[in-house]
């Protein structure tokens, strides 16, 4: 491995000019196909193999066309206080602003509230439905503002009136604020770094040319694909955080190598077959996790991941060939501005300043790796407790924002009808063997409605061949409670003896149903997808380290870093503590696949910088140095990167908790926490910790497996031999940069 990538990043200096083009061909390429590509037509979330699912295929193909893919808008009214909807003046105003946004051009139908009984018991609240003739992607600009301008309309004759429903969504996109927070701050952070503008603007570049290539290949398979936004988000995430990571290790290696007096050539070439080889496994590890993601058997996931998947593997790509050749453009630009002084000056030799943080932290660890390891397992897992009372679900409206519509009319809706209001359960019978579909129906609606927990049941809908009914029942209970979960539950429990009694058979859908069954599945696929996924890192590591103990290491500071991550999301999001200052002003269940999906990415990061550390730490071992020397030696050389790297990391992540959709807020914040915690209490606490109290042990492995797992060289061995010293940096070169 090494000996290949050593030829590969020579061969990408010696011919940077055709790299360089070659890649900037490809991201014109790409980028034309991404601008000129179909709009996407998202396809509407699915769940394979859950009830709730079954049914609404079912519903699909009994009711055809019915579940029509307009968009909606559900149009709220509450009357001032102390006065009733139904009054007079209010009724008119009412139907006034029904008439007008019935008169929108893509408008295809609106509802009369009080001829279809959508008034409140105490007659404060009112509520029709707009249906659309497009989908929320395909309305205009002009049908966005005529609903906005009807609702003000309707606002100035005295009415208190919000608006929900997939037509006020904003389809805008992605703003690129959290892009820019995050590029921000890793451009100070390797410029601190490197002490050099070119070696911190090189990564830079580097990562935002990836990107670019994923987002336009992204775009271009998004109209064919029907991939989600939050495809090119994750995408972008991920891409941005390991494109300027890999770059990094590239680099700092590279300014090494320059540091020992080599030629510029042969540094990259070094460079590429040590630092490189890290990368590789590094990315495979990233790529192992998110694609793994395809497991769990939710198509919305599987997107994510295998979008974010790619962008990985263009971000290794671009590190082991774009950047020995942007190496070669400036070779001693990017060094170090006080090295070349000293050079110059004939002082401080390139490569004699040993002592920095990282030896002053790794002797401060072996010295009492006990304490160490104890206290920071202690905090890991006292951060992990609240996992204990981690509740899944999917956040809606009631996650949004009090400054929106959205979330005031949901709130309006719940406080005049119900809490359950919002989450109605649909109930879809097949009654296509019974002998009297209509008095099935009738039974079915009865035993439900009898149910505790039900406030009330719609009148069954039947399809035009009189086989298939649907109808709604409000739980009294909100979509995301406790008690709402525990009224499907008990429905369908008792299923049997009502299908028995009624002839035909039932199921329960709708989004609430929808919502439940996703946690259900999720939760079960959660203990498969861990097995997997760490199954086969572990055995990627065994590879790199040969060694046994370090992978399973690992595998254990993985499992502490992400619980307690997950243990940080329970706390704000579904607790509160601290969520104001995050804006998080509703707090509830964690989003379902907010586990799993923490899971997937947090692992292959946490093992980015278990190689870069601890590949470091083997190449001084194998090199001769004893297991105390090794750990300092790894310190010595790539803590200070491993830092700047996370620092990095965190700062992308969290650029997206001030996002607006719930979803990606929680995912940034997850992801900053779970990195933090990884980086700087794993990697730099209890790796050297655990490293220290193992000694020689830690690199030990049966003679009969070291002869059966191939031979990688992660650590430059058959690169290193006994060749005169490299010529050091001309006076000319150094002026040249």
């Amino acid at each position: 491995m090494a000996a290949f990538l050593y030829r590969m990043g020579r061969l990408a200096f010696r011919r940077r000019w055709t790299v360089a083009l070659v890649w900037a061909a490809v991201l014109a390429a790409v980028g034309l196909a991404g601008m000129t590509a179909p709009e996407a037509e998202e396809e509407p979330f699915s769940m394979p193999g859950i009830e709730s699912q079954e049914a609404f295929d079912l519903m699909e193909d009994r009711f055809p066309g019915a579940a029509a893919d307009g968009a909606t808008a559900r149009i709220v009214f509450v009357s001032p206080t102390g006065e009733k909807i139904t009054a007079t003046e209010n009724k008119e105003a009412v139907e006034a602003a029904i008439a007008e946004l019935g008169d929108g051009t893509q408008v295809a139908s609106t509802v009369d509230p009080y001829e279809s009984g959508a008034v409140s018991e105490d007659g404060s609240t009112a509520y029709t439905t707009v249906t659309y003739k497009v989908d929320a992607a395909g309305l205009t600009d002009a049908g966005r503002s005529h609903l906005d301008e009807s609702l003000e309309h309707a606002r100035d004759l005295g009415l208190t009136v919000e608006a929900g429903g997939d037509a006020m969504e904003d389809m805008g996109g992605p703003s690129g604020t959290a892009e820019a927070i995050g590029i921000s701050v890793a451009a100070v952070v390797l410029l601190i770094t490197f002490g050099s503008l070119a070696a911190a603007g090189l990564p830079l570049l580097t990562a935002l040319i990836g990107v670019g290539i994923s987002l336009f290949a992204i775009t271009a398979l998004a109209g064919p694909l029907g991939l989600a936004d939050t495809t090119s988000t994750v995408a972008v995430m991920l891409g941005l955080a390991v494109g300027i990571d890999y770059a990094l290790f590239i680099v700092s290696r590279y300014r090494e190598e320059r540091a020992k007096g080599r030629t510029a050539q042969e540094a990259v070439a070094l460079a590429t077959g040590t630092a490189g080889s890290a990368v590789v496994f590094a990315g495979l590890t990233v790529v192992i996790a998110l694609a793994g993601l395809s497991v769990v058997g939710i198509p919305m996931l599987t997107e994510m991941g295998l979008g974010a998947a790619g962008a990985v593997v263009v971000g290794v790509l671009i590190a082991l060939t774009l950047v020995p050749a942007f190496l070669g453009f400036w070779p001693n630009a990017i060094l170090d501005r006080k090295d070349r002084k000293d050079r110059r000056a004939g002082g401080t030799p390139w490569g004699t300043r040993k002592v920095n943080g990282g030896t002053r932290w790794a002797s401060f660890v072996l010295r009492r790796p006990l304490p160490v390891l104890l206290a920071a397992v202690a905090g890991l897992g006292a951060l992990a407790l609240p996992m204990t009372d981690l509740q899944l679900g999917m956040p809606g409206d009631e996650a949004k924002s009090t400054e929106t519509t959205q979330r005031r009319a949901y709130d309006a809706l719940a406080e005049g009808f119900g809490p359950g209001f919002n989450g109605p359960l649909t109930v879809v019978v097949d009654a296509k063997d019974a002998d009297d579909p209509k008095a099935a129906a009738e039974t079915v609606s009865e035993r439900i409605g009898g149910t505790e927990g039900v406030v009330s049941v719609s009148p069954a809908q039947f399809n035009e061949s009189g086989d298939t009914a649907v109808f709604s029942v409000v739980p009294t209970t909100a979509p995301t409670d406790q008690e709402t979960k525990d009224l499907v539950n008990t429905i369908r429990g008792d299923r049997p003896g009502i299908e028995s009694e009624a002839g035909a058979s039932f199921e329960v859908t709708g989004a609430t149903a929808m919502n439940i069954d996703v946690s259900e599945k999720v939760q079960s696929a959660l203990v498969p997808y861990l097995l997997v996924v760490v199954g086969l890192a572990v055995i990627l590591l065994l590879v790199v380290f040969r060694s046994i103990l370090i992978p399973l290491k690992a595998a254990a500071g993985f499992l502490l870093s992400v619980l307690a991550s997950l243990g940080a999301v329970v706390v704000v999001f579904q607790q509160g503590h601290g969520a104001d200052l995050l804006g998080v002003e509703t707090t509830g269940p964690i989003m379902s696949l907010m586990p799993i999906f923490l899971v997937g990415i947090v692992f292959g990061l946490a093992m980015d910088y278990e190689v870069f550390l601890v590949s470091r730490m083997r190449e001084a071992h194998v090199h001769g140095e004893r297991p105390a020397q090794a750990v300092t030696s790894g310190f010595q050389h790539s803590a200070r990167v491993v830092v700047a790297a996370a620092l990095i990391m965190i700062a992308v992540f969290s650029g997206f908790i001030g996002d607006s959709d719930a979803m990606i807020k929680m995912i940034g914040f997850g992801l900053a926490s779970a990195v933090l915690l990884d980086a700087f209490v794993v990697r730099m606490a209890i790796v050297p910790a655990v490293l220290a109290l193992l000694g020689e042990r830690a690199w030990w492995l049966p003679k009969w497996l070291d002869r059966i797992l191939p031979r990688v060289d992660v650590e430059g061995e058959a690169l290193t031999r006994p060749a005169e010293p490299e010529a050091q940096p001309t006076e000319r070169d150094l002026a040249r940069a």
